[in-house]
């Protein structure tokens, strides 16, 4: 894990290969991320961000669609 984006107010959300970090202080809702991966960010479930139900490669196109900052990752 990455205490200095832990520190800074981001929520993990933990996969196999990679780890996706949510800070919902910086979100703009913007809706990159949904309309990217509906199975990767689903708001109707909990946890909503499930980084293991797509590939690494698409974890990271999305998230680098987020206007705000508010998403981050890191490859393990």
């Amino acid at each position: 894990m990455d205490n200095e984006l832990l520190d800074a107010g981001y929520r993990v959300y933990t996969g196999e290969k990679i780890d996706v970090y949510f800070n919902t202080h910086l979100c703009q809702h913007s809706a990159n991320c949904v309309r990217g991966s509906a199975l990767l960010f689903n708001l109707k479930r909990k946890p909503w961000i499930i980084p293991d139900e797509v590939d690494v490669e698409t974890v990271v196109r999305v998230i680098d669609t987020c206007p705000s900052g508010a998403l981050k990752y890191r490859q393990k």
